[in-house]
């Protein structure tokens, strides 16, 4: 189980090294894409940030306790 925690961590950390990417390039490319992506985006970055951040603690909690 421990493994399992640590690689979705890892995955849910990756999503949103990646959808914070995208929403820097959305900004920098600015016009319509930007427009249309900027906040979506940001709302995808805060709901994964929020993901990570559960199973961070979770993983934590494993550890800690056994």
């Amino acid at each position: 189980m421990s493994t399992f925690l640590l690689v979705l961590t890892l995955l849910s950390m990756f999503a949103v090294l990646v959808v914070l990417g995208a929403g820097v390039y959305s900004l920098y490319r600015g016009g319509k894409f930007g427009e249309r992506w900027s906040n979506k985006l940001m709302q995808w970055r805060v709901m994964l940030q929020a993901v990570a951040i559960g199973l961070l603690c979770l993983f934590a909690w494993w550890k800690a306790g056994h």
